[in-house]
Order: structure tokens, then C-alpha cells, then sequence
């Protein structure tokens, strides 16, 4: 007759030894290419995630990093556009302490050429990296926590096992065409595809005056207005800009850093005057230090996109006050390219200027 320390016992082995199995099959087809390339990978659009894979296991000499105003490039535009090998790293809401230190890691594993998404509210206050809660430190550096996290992880083990099951020829097509309605992360075959909008894609729909203007009365609203300066405080923004972005860049002074301020919409600058002038000026006000800043550092090229009145004052360019459609994507890409609208180091603050003129003068459409 078995005891219940037997049966416990032999539990707790086949526990053991399914953890270790998980374990093991999670480094072999390591989903995440921590170890390896993969000719038969997929991509996550968890790109805080992907990310750490993506430096560890691409080839590239340059890297494109934003937040959810960069996230929709496609790196074979970038390629074609600037002549260069990138790598996205742009990530939706992310803050200037995640963006350099990933950017760190990028450095260190070859980029030679930066291309900087700089918007104004990447600098608001949040967690020190160390105790970052939606980016693993461990991971990028290949800690022994950060990759007994990833072995470890359930989660990992199960792409690990539909990667496997997807490698299957019989099985190959149907579940690469199913991936992207299940539960799995890792679905997209082409890292051209991480965070990018379909080819296919009806600008017009979802990019229009009548999307941006909804957009704008629904941020001024009395009862949201408030959300606008959220998080905002010159003293805490300017120091992190000199801590992330000046501390990275002065660092790494064989590094080239085309830095560019997106072209909002001007509503965003107008929803700040109407309902929360107190951040506009808190926006101003570090933009033009940000400005005058960078334009003297000599591995830097500054473009402001800010005031191209064509562009930003077309609402039919945008799908709220701030998110540009593909069509501003590719003319970015252009911009700097032919390295138009630069920041003239003698005259760091002309573009701001004549923003701050438009935004004044400008009067929202009925």
C-alpha cells in the first residue's frame, strides 16, 4: 500500500520534471531569439517584450525608437528611405527612461545612427528604470533572473509549443493563418509587420477631420481637461531630458542622433490654450530648452515638425490630435531624408516660434 508521502512525492517529481520540460523546451525553440536567430520565427507586437529579442537576434546599424506616433513605420520604409539597416523600437506610451535604456542596449549591440521620435511627454515623471514594472531590465541585459524568468515563464512555454506545433509542414499553414485569432503572441511571420498597420489599411476611414475634431472636443471637455497636464512638471521633465536623452547622447558621442518633434495636429497645441494653458506653457517652455540643448551637441541633427501649417493644420492628416496617418509617415521619412525643417543652432527656438504664433492665432473649424 503507497503512503501519501509516496504519492506527494511522485507529485512533486512529475512537477519537477514538467517545469524542467517547459524549461527546456522554451530554450530550444526559444520564441523570443535570446539565443539564437531563427529562420522560422515570429514576432510579438508586446514590444517591450519583443524588443529584447529583436536587438539580440536582428542585424541592423541603426535604431528607430518613438512611442505610438513611431509605432506604425515599417522598418523596410525606414531602410529605403534613409539608406540605413534599422531596427524598430518604438513602444506605445513609453516614457524617456525605457526609451534610452533600450536604446543603450541597441548601442552597445552595433547601431551607429539613432532616429528619435522626441515627443514632449516622454519625459514625464515615472518609475526609475531598476524598478520599472513593464520592462525587464534583466531581460534585455541576460541576467540570470531575466533569463530564468524567460525559461521559466508559462507563458513563454506555451508560444514555445505552438511554435513547435506550427513548424509541423502539415500543420505550418493552417496555424500561421489562425495565430493571429488564438491566444498566442508570437503570430506575425515578418518583423516588417511588428506594430504596423495592414497594407491594405483605409486611411481615410480611420484618418479624418471629423475622427480629430470628436478627438478634440472630448479631451477639452470640463470633465477631462484635467488629464491634459497629467504628469507634467518642468522641473521633474527638464531634469529626466538631461538624465536620459543628454546622458545617452553625450555617452555615445561615435553615435549619430537624428531627433525630430512629431507633427502633431495643431488641435493638441489649441487643446493645451483652451482648457489647460498651464501645460502648454510647461510644454513651451521645455521645448525650447530642449531645443537649445541639443542643437549644441555635435553628434545631433534637431528637426521640428511642429509648424509645417500644411501638414498639422490638415485635420484629415490625423485620427485624433496627436496620431499622424501613414501618409505623415512616409513624408517624416522624406523630411529627413533631405534633412528639411533642421533646427538652425543659431536659431534654436524659430520653428517654436512660429508654432506659438499658429497656435495663437489658430481658431478651431465649426
Amino acid at each position: 500500500m503507497r503512503g501519501p508521502f509516496t504519492s506527494l512525492k511522485r507529485l512533486l517529481l512529475a512537477s519537477i520534471a514538467f517545469v524542467l520540460g517547459a524549461a527546456v523546451l522554451t530554450y530550444v525553440v526559444d520564441p523570443l531569439q535570446l539565443f539564437r536567430p531563427s529562420r522560422t520565427a515570429f514576432y510579438s507586437d508586446d514590444t517591450r517584450v519583443q524588443n529584447a529579442g529583436l536587438i539580440r537576434s536582428q542585424s541592423f546599424d541603426a535604431a528607430f525608437m518613438g512611442t505610438s506616433l513611431a509605432i506604425h513605420f515599417r522598418q523596410s520604409d525606414i531602410d529605403r528611405a534613409l539608406g540605413v539597416r534599422s531596427l524598430k523600437l518604438a513602444m506605445t506610451g513609453s516614457n524617456s527612461r525605457q526609451q534610452a535604456f533600450v536604446l543603450e542596449q541597441a548601442i552597445d549591440r552595433g547601431a551607429r545612427r539613432v532616429i528619435w521620435a522626441m515627443d514632449d511627454f516622454i519625459f514625464v515623471d515615472a518609475a526609475d528604470i531598476e524598478a520599472d514594472p513593464y520592462l525587464s531590465v534583466d531581460l534585455y541585459r541576460g541576467t540570470t533572473k531575466g533569463i530564468a524568468s524567460y525559461l521559466f515563464s508559462a507563458a513563454m512555454a506555451k508560444e514555445a509549443l505552438f511554435a513547435l506545433l506550427r513548424s509541423v509542414p502539415p500543420l505550418q499553414g493552417p496555424l500561421t493563418r489562425a495565430a493571429p485569432f488564438l491566444p498566442v503572441k508570437f503570430a506575425l511571420a515578418d518583423v516588417d509587420d511588428i506594430y504596423a498597420l495592414p497594407r491594405d489599411f483605409d486611411v481615410a476611414r480611420e484618418y479624418n477631420a471629423k475622427r480629430t475634431l470628436a478627438a478634440f472636443a472630448y479631451i477639452t471637455s470640463p470633465v477631462r481637461s484635467r488629464f491634459l497636464g497629467e504628469g507634467y512638471g518642468y522641473d521633474a521633465m527638464a531634469g529626466h531630458f538631461e538624465r536620459d536623452a543628454v546622458g545617452l547622447i553625450t555617452r555615445h558621442p561615435d553615435v549619430t542622433f537624428d531627433i525630430y518633434f512629431p507633427p502633431y495636429s495643431v488641435l493638441q497645441f489649441v487643446a493645451m490654450r483652451e482648457a489647460s494653458p498651464e501645460t502648454l506653457k510647461i510644454v513651451t517652455d521645455l521645448t525650447a530648452v530642449v531645443a537649445q540643448r541639443l542643437t549644441q551637441l555635435p553628434n545631433v541633427r534637431l528637426h521640428d515638425f511642429r509648424a509645417i501649417k500644411a501638414v498639422t493644420h490638415d485635420l484629415d492628416n490625423y485620427g485624433d490630435v496627436i496620431h499622424h496617418s501613414p501618409v505623415i509617415d512616409a513624408k517624416v521619412l522624406q523630411w529627413l531624408a533631405n534633412g528639411e525643417y533642421r533646427v538652425d543652432p543659431k536659431q534654436p527656438t524659430a520653428s517654436l516660434d512660429e508654432l506659438k504664433s499658429q497656435v495663437e492665432a489658430y481658431r478651431v473649424p465649426k
